[in-house]
């Protein structure tokens, strides 16, 4: 074995070890554990194939199912708690049939011999609960159903792609801040590039920036008026890896973030979290929902977050106000309607700095540039952004096959921002005491988007085939306007930043950027999820259309149109064995026109087309509640923009540009027990450019490796009854940050450790029941490391942070 191909796989064969190794074990125990566990059942009458498969799925039961026998049924009620197959009896009430048990532990549909008179369920009395669907709470780290990838109530286990899901415990227990913390434990994907940065979370999956949707609509996309998620509002974060654009529409060829808000439950609770940590880091977190009628006819929620912290850059405060109200009118049993808002007010700055090359990757003999200190002017800086949203979500059940979903939403988002950079390397370094030109960035940026999806669902069956059919039509407007002034301002030292001369904001210069765009999308969508057996058979397909209008104020109101017409597919086959494993093959398309515009209105760009194949198996143990996902892909993305030398050693920039990117992908979710729960995962990617001057160099931001581990285990019975400890490490692996692959645009390998210790004081005494308290540390050994350096900056990693939570539930 060569020696590169053994420094290659010695830290892979060990990731997959660690990523493995813990959920296996006495996979039989649990298995059997798990399926004799008693749950909460609310489910209504349906469609009983429909109600049968999620009982089957949510409790590891193995269930072989005739499409023939179930079709045109009506499942029982289920309602109180029962364990699996008391779940699956209780349901089948009425209908006609009953369960088979074989000697292997697997269950069969059959029919009611004639002359037999089926016994009644004994109902296990006990409090209601609401059963876990793609758009809810879960319990526990492992989620068992997403609407990832399908917009369909659909088993993870048996989704034909490689989706990662963080739960809302799973975000309490690592003490989650932003989307960058939410997914850094998770395969395929990148985050935090360039630091913490309070402005935008910064994230690269299988290559590329993910499109963010929140309850099934896209969030608006400008230059630096993003809005930032509140994970305090979310009751689970799905990542959906490679091309959805079958049913998404414009989305780019490396996957997207699928977020669920929290909403309003018949079953009242309450809380609030007060935290404190280092840099002044002071926040209060609050949740309440509930009824507001007795017969739960409405139902209201609230949540919300007010922080007021310093950040690890001297003189740059993250300030936020965010509140999210949110209502539930059960119209019928047929119906619902959920208003869901969302206000957030957000005061900070730049935290990702733009630290120049010398003093942190080039060493310079008069020391180190500071990870602490500001080389902007704390009296000019701001970043203030105003969003909001408000819209709803709607479903109504026609009869046991069709039913319809709607969800609407309105977005804003206002900027005004002010910045100082220091100059870049190539053109203006610093000189030999350390002083630095710097120039001033002022932006003044509207996001305005109106987005609504609708679709039809049809459960039926022909022959011996099960079809979950999905008719849709989507709709978006956006509204960008994007002014952008650029000005010189004062020198500074960079390693002893002073600021002598006060920085003022250019005044008659014509802006860099001034447009107004307008995009407008509408999409049909089409899919059919079919099960045959044991074999599940997704097909889909999408014709999209795109209108853009951009004006250019500081271009003489000049103008330029761009339509674009596109189809996108996807098709998948797996098989769902006995035991656990779940094989697929998939193959999907996506495509992403030119966002935000170029300074001349005589530049169009065509959309970059991505296709993908992708081949995995995911297991879960019967009646586990284990899942163990495997997939290796191959991707391709085409119309990127490359340049080229002609005659003369001329420079030609061109749309023909091709990339492309292969790996695997290994993940781990476990509650292996009541007190330990384990997330693993591990990534080995491969990406190179296939044509231009950059022709063989990987992609920016884009490790090669990845691998990351997280355990929380805690006591429920003896001396340290309700003490819990949390341990995770993460791996990542060299990047560059610049396309030519430099070594002035190299990071290198960094591994860091997170922890957590949490304790439960209601089991000291009973009267401080819902009380706890906990303590989260990430990088913990304070690792110092660059995360990125693009060949003219370097960005550090974030330091040690320490923060401390006092929560109350009731």
């Amino acid at each position: 074995m060569s020696r590169t191909l053994d420094t290659l796989l010695r830290p892979s064969l060990l990731a997959v070890a660690i990523a493995l190794s813990a959920p296996l074990a006495s996979t039989a125990l649990i298995a059997a554990e798990q399926a004799s566990s008693v749950r909460a059942y609310n489910l209504p009458a349906a469609p009983l194939a429909s109600t049968l498969n999620q009982i089957a799925s949510q409790g590891g039961l193995a269930l072989t199912l005739s499409p023939a026998l179930a079709a045109g049924k009506t499942s029982a009620p289920v309602q109180g708690q029962f364990d699996a197959p008391g779940a699956l009896r209780e349901a089948l009430r009425g209908t006609g049939l009953q369960l088979e048990q074989s000697s292997a532990g697997t269950y069969t549909l059959v029919a009611i011999p004639e002359g037999v008179m089926a016994l009644p369920v004994t109902n296990i009395t006990g409090q209601e609960g609401n059963q876990e669907s793609a758009w809810g709470p879960v319990q526990g780290y492992l989620a068992t159903r997403t609407a990832a990838g399908t917009k369909t109530d659909t088993a993870l286990v048996e989704a034909p792609r490689s989706i990662s899901v963080a739960t809302r415990e799973q975000m309490q227990d690592r003490n989650v801040q932003n989307l960058d913390d939410a997914v850094k434990y998770m395969p395929g994907i990148v985050s935090a590039s360039y630091g913490s940065d309070t402005r935008y979370d910064w994230m690269r999956v299988r290559g590329f920036e993910p499109t963010q949707f929140l309850d099934g609509l896209p969030l608006p996309r400008g230059v630096y008026a993003n809005p930032k998620a509140e994970t305090w509002n979310l009751d689970r974060l799905a990542l959906l890896r490679g091309p959805a654009s079958s049913v998404y529409g414009q989305t780019p060829p490396g996957g997207l973030l699928d977020m669920v808000s929290r909403r309003p439950s018949e079953e009242s609770s309450h809380a609030i979290q007060v935290q404190y940590g280092s840099d002044n880091y002071r926040q209060i977190n609050f949740a309440s929902t509930g009824k507001i009628d007795d017969e739960g006819q409405f139902l209201y929620g609230v949540s919300g977050v007010v922080r007021d912290a310093g950040t690890q850059v001297d003189h740059i405060d993250n300030k936020r106000y965010n509140i999210a109200p949110s209502l539930t009118w059960n119209i019928d049993t047929d119906t619902k309607l959920t208003f869901l808002s969302q206000f957030t007010r957000d005061d900070t700055g730049t935290t990702s700095q733009f630290m120049p090359i010398q003093g942190t990757k080039i060493k310079s003999s008069l020391g180190e540039v500071s990870h602490h200190k500001n080389l902007g002017d704390p009296d000019y800086e701001f970043y203030d952004r105003t969003y909001y949203a408000l819209g709803y979500a709607f479903e109504h059940r026609f009869n046991d096959t069709w039913q319809f979903k709607q969800n609407l939403r309105y977005t804003k988002s206002e900027l005004d921002f002010q910045q100082l950079t220091v100059g870049s390397y190539a053109f203006s370094p610093a000189n030999a005491a350390g002083d630095i030109s710097r120039s001033t960035t002022n932006v003044n940026e509207s996001i305005g988007q109106f987005a609504v999806d609708n679709n039809f669902q049809a459960d039926f069956a022909t022959g011996d085939i099960n079809h979950t059919l999905l008719l849709g039509l989507d709709h978006q407007r956006t509204d960008t306007s994007y002014r952008a002034i650029y000005g010189t301002a004062s020198n500074i030292n960079i390693f002893n930043p002073i600021n002598t001369t006060p920085t003022l904001r250019p005044t008659g210069v014509r802006p860099f950027y001034d447009y107004n765009q307008k995009t407008v999308q509408t999409g049909l969508y089409m899919q059919d999820q079919m099960a045959l057996d044991k074999w599940r058979l997704t097909l889909g397909g999408r014709e999209d259309w795109v209108h853009q209008g951009t004006t250019y104020f500081n271009d003489s109101d000049a103008t330029n149109t761009d339509r674009i017409k596109h189809f996108s597919g996807n098709a998948a086959l797996s098989y769902v064995f006995d035991s656990g494993f779940v094989p697929y093959l998939s193959y999907a398309e996506s495509f992403q026109p030119a966002s935000n515009a170029d300074t001349t209105a005589t530049k169009t760009f065509k959309p970059t087309e991505g296709q993908q194949w992708e081949m995995g198996v995911k297991y879960q143990p019967p009646g586990s509640n284990t899942l163990l996902s495997a997939a290796v892909y191959d991707l391709t993305q085409k119309n990127v923009q490359v340049t080229t030398l002609g005659a003369g050693g001329q420079q030609i920039n061109s749309q023909t540009g091709e990339v492309k990117v292969k790996g695997l992908e290994l993940e781990a979710v476990s509650d292996v027990t009541e007190n330990l729960k384990v997330i693993a995962a591990y990534t080995l990617a491969k990406s190179e450019v296939q044509k231009g001057i950059y022709k063989g160099n990987r992609l920016t931001l884009m490790p090669n490796q990845q691998a990351s581990l997280w355990t929380d285990y805690t006591w429920h019975t003896g001396p340290l009854d309700g003490f819990g400890i949390g341990f995770g490490a993460r791996y990542t692996g060299n990047t560059y940050g610049d396309q030519a692959n430099t070594w002035l645009g190299k990071a290198n390998a960094y591994t860091v450790f997170d922890g957590s210790v949490h304790y439960d004081l209601g089991r000291l005494d009973n009267s401080l029941k819902g009380a706890s308290v906990k303590l989260n540390a990430t990088n913990l050994f304070n690792k110092d490391y660059l995360s990125t350096c693009d060949g003219n900056y370097c960005y550090f990693g974030d330091q040690r942070s320490v923060v401390a939570s006092a929560t109350y539930q009731w």
